[in-house]
């Protein structure tokens, strides 16, 4: 059974207050004497008090919070490009409300129902394809929007990302340069970037005449998929003289496990990953791997946000940030 959370009236009782002078003084603690001042927040530090900013936020026009939909808590990337939302919104005094949906568009569209009942004053997305009733809300909101992590799909307002076709492309050609030409794409979590990085894979193979094989798995990524994966390749394309995998955690579980199977990497078996997580770029040898700019994408999308929910016009709906091929030690 959920806690009662100790109210207004609970500390107004507690210093022989009204209620309304307890919430004036929270608010702006100035506005009553200082012993007052003084007995009101003792109080409110035993009571444990937690403001409740629901109301107040629904009253007002503007809530000074946005709202940050992530398909993924575990996944290294989002948290990345948390970390540069926040290097914005924080020293502008703007709260940051998260939900997250697992990937789902069904789960999406719940979330952000959640999300716009706070009155949040824009919102960053994570994806580029939404239901219809997700776009009829935010249609009905009239917030502006920022989609990331992907410059192809045609976006509501405004995305910031790169292009994850050409970034698959490029890393398949410079392994196929290096000699590689039984490439097998390890697509797991079915999302649309993971799809655009197949199309990118395909078109490399293609032109160079190769025959084209993906592995798709609809879980999360992990080290225990990649793992899983290079097993089954091993017993079933035992053939296969290179893998791309659509996230660095996979690559890294693929790698470990040819180690634990005595599959001298790059010279047997060429891995390459996406996104230059950090365990990849610190192991040994270095994880080949697209470097994208996570970091950059949070910072610039909630700066380009901010000044939208500031009044000032849409000025580039669509921002390539790019990314950078990592060759490392694996290919």
């Amino acid at each position: 059974m959920k806690k009662k959370r100790p109210t207004l009236q609970d500390i107004a009782d507690r210093v022989g207050a009204t209620k309304m002078t307890v919430s004036r003084c929270l608010r702006d603690p100035t506005t009553v004497s200082e012993g007052l001042r003084e007995r009101i927040f003792s109080v409110a530090e035993q009571v444990g008090y937690i403001p409740n900013r629901a109301p107040d936020l629904l009253s007002r026009a503007t809530s000074h919070s946005i709202g940050l939909l992530v398909p993924s808590l575990s996944n290294q990337v989002f948290a990345d490009v948390l970390v540069g939302i926040e290097e914005v919104t924080e020293p502008l005094g703007y709260h940051l409300m998260l939900a997250h949906y697992g990937y789902s568009p069904e789960l999406e569209e719940r979330s952000l129902a959640s999300l716009l009942s706070y009155n949040v004053d824009g919102l960053i997305l994570s994806d580029s394809h939404h239901t219809a009733r997700t776009c009829r809300m935010l249609e009905t909101a009239g917030i502006p929007t920022v989609e990331i992590m992907d410059s192809l799909s045609k976006p509501l307002h405004q995305a910031v990302g790169y292009d994850n076709v050409r970034a698959a492309y490029d890393m398949i050609s410079e392994m196929i340069r290096q000699g590689r030409r039984r490439i097998v794409y390890l697509a797991v979590r079915l999302d649309q970037r993971t799809r655009q990085r197949e199309e990118g894979y395909r078109r490399a193979m293609a032109e160079h005449g190769l025959d084209p094989l993906t592995l798709h798995r609809s879980q999360r990524s992990s080290y225990s998929v990649g793992a899983a994966l290079l097993n089954e390749i091993l017993v079933e394309h035992p053939d296969t003289d290179g893998i791309f995998c659509t996230n660095d955690d996979v690559a890294v579980g693929a790698y470990f496990e040819c180690l634990r199977q005595g599959v001298a990497v790059p010279q047997r078996m060429a891995i390459a990953g996406f996104h230059g997580h950090d365990v990849g770029q610190v192991m040994s040898p270095r994880l080949a791997s697209v470097i994208t700019p996570r970091r950059d994408i949070g910072r610039r999308a909630a700066t380009e946000l901010m000044a939208r929910i500031q009044g000032k016009a849409l000025q580039e709906p669509v921002i390539d940030l790019g990314y950078r091929i990592e060759p490392g030690m694996t290919l």
